[in-house]
């Protein structure tokens, strides 16, 4: 007990970062291993690998809300667009197969009398154009979005209420059936990835390891980015932006890097995350995933990223217990939980440990008598 308290304290500190890669890197190598002899269950993997995923999405939120002050109540959709790119290249890989089978068509095309590949589906049968486009497109989009916004110096919880609004307009079109991703149904039955069986236990080990490196990396460079004079400047445009552009700085500038940064590590998560759960549907732009993805940053303690990972899978775990036990109080917890971190933990879980050791520091010594 001793050894995880002062493991703890030390995430708090100055080397949270290196600590937590640690961390994670062994902790999903020992599952690895323990699944493979048969001491680890087959569901505790998957279920792991969301986390990570989970994780990740929270990083690229601490990024942007933590260092830069942008509140962003809408990375569901980088989140699902990154998911859907994926998606749509196990859609391509599919083949002909079943009652609506064609050699071309996904089968919901097929099914509602479509008669050729839309043009934007094209080229996602390759991997490395899919992987692409899930990093891409969303960093499109966030580009487009936050040059618009950042220009208008649109701020706040203004700011806050249009992240919010694209992403419920992005799930209604999404909703769409001629919009030719799968309507309400999303994109499901996958079959394979990187010529594997997308369901067999070795490709979900492989899946849950490269969530874990892709969560370290990204924590490994996040942490270069904000320590680097761009995150120093970004921090003072969080606090005081007024005083950063009377310097002759351009903090708009500063936050569309950011936002454009954050939104393609989202997507990344959100590519990762859906060949692990087999589906990718219109209620991950839901405007309450992407706010209860703003309370794991809140629960854990934001502009630490280490406190992002650890409110990510504590609240996820809790989530999981609580939706198997007792199904009907989760949002009432998960609003509580809120409500008592902001009154009373404003630096999240992370800060406890770090309240406690600078009270350990400050406190006199005192000689024996």
């Amino acid at each position: 007990m001793t050894g995880a308290v002062a493991l703890l304290r030390a995430i708090a500190a100055d080397r949270a970062v290196p600590i937590a890669a640690v961390v994670i890197l062994a902790t999903a190598l020992a599952l690895a291993f323990g699944n493979s002899n048969g001491t680890v269950p087959n569901w505790l993997v998957p279920l792991v690998g969301k986390y990570l995923c989970y994780a990740l999405l929270a990083v690229s939120i601490d990024l942007v809300w933590g260092y830069g002050g942008i509140l962003s109540l809408g990375h569901g959709v980088f989140f699902g667009l990154g998911g859907y790119a994926i998606g749509m290249h196990m859609m391509r890989l599919i083949g002909p197969r079943g009652v609506y089978a064609h050699p071309v068509l996904p089968d919901f095309m097929v099914f509602l009398n479509w008669t050729e590949l839309p043009w934007y589906w094209h080229g996602f049968q390759h991997f490395p154009f899919a992987a692409a486009m899930a990093l891409l497109v969303p960093g499109v989009v966030a580009l487009v979005f936050g040059f618009l916004a950042f220009r208008s110096r649109v701020t706040g919880v203004y700011l806050s209420i249009i992240t919010q609004a694209l992403t419920f307009a992005t799930m209604l079109a999404f909703f769409r059936n001629d919009m030719g991703f799968g309507g309400n149904n999303g994109l499901t039955d996958f079959r394979d990835l990187l010529g594997f069986p997308v369901r067999s236990d070795g490709m979900r080990i492989a899946l849950m390891l490269a969530s874990a490196v892709a969560l370290v990396l990204s924590l490994l460079g996040c942490r270069a980015l904000v320590a680097s004079r761009f995150g120093m400047v970004l921090v003072a445009v969080r606090d005081a932006e007024s005083r950063v552009r009377f310097l002759g700085y351009r903090p708009e500038h500063y936050k569309l890097v950011a936002l454009v940064i954050s939104a393609m590590l989202a997507g990344l998560a959100g590519a990762l995350y859906v060949p692990q759960v087999g589906i990718i549907n219109p209620s991950e732009f839901a405007p309450a995933n992407s706010i209860e993805a703003v309370v794991w940053v809140a629960v854990g303690g934001r502009g630490r990223l280490v406190g992002a990972v650890l409110g990510a899978v504590a609240v996820n775990a809790a989530k999981t217990w609580f939706t198997g036990a007792l199904p009907e109080l989760w949002l009432f917890a998960l609003g509580l939980l809120f409500v008592l971190v902001t009154l009373f933990l404003p630096r999240g879980l992370l800060g406890l440990f770090t309240l406690r050791r600078s009270s350990i520091a400050a406190t006199p010594a005192v000689r024996p008598a």
